[in-house]
């Protein structure tokens, strides 16, 4: 009987844009402003099993950017990939899905934001580098504080 290979396994089998929006609801009025309009941008991550070893992690990115209290357009993208992932204690798992998947799902998430805000007729927004490994060390101490009360 051949034994089975237990080498690790980490792989990207394909890379998609899951989903994608942009609304401008108070277009055309509100693009005759001259007022300096206020930029949010919130992030989130997901990953979860599809199959035994296989796992789809997703980045996504909702950016609102208003002129006083009227919204001038808002987009929301999510990027997201299947990986691989074989033969990693479970506690890797969990960092190579809160850490490296989004790392290498995040540039094509940037891309994304900036082309449509450019095909919006919008100046592009460049969304800021992120460190992957802080957010998913906060992440991981926020859940072991929550779990001790």
């Amino acid at each position: 009987m051949a034994e089975q290979d237990q080498s690790p396994v980490f792989q990207l089998q394909r890379m998609y844009l899951k989903d994608l929006s942009l609304e401008q609801p108070n277009s055309p009025q509100i693009l005759l402003e001259q007022a300096q309009p206020q930029v949010d941008i919130q992030l989130g991550m997901a990953a979860e099993a599809i199959a035994e070893g296989v796992f789809e992690a997703s980045v996504t990115a909702t950016v609102t950017t208003k002129v006083g209290d009227r919204t001038m357009f808002l987009i929301e993208a999510k990027q997201a990939g299947i990986f691989e992932i074989r033969n990693f204690p479970d506690d890797q798992v969990q960092a190579i899905l809160g850490v490296v998947c989004p790392q290498t799902i995040y540039p094509y998430l940037r891309a994304i934001v900036s082309d449509v805000c450019t095909r919006a007729g919008f100046p592009p927004i460049l969304l800021a580098e992120v460190n992957f490994q802080a957010m998913f060390e906060a992440q991981q101490q926020a859940q072991a504080g929550n779990g001790a009360n």
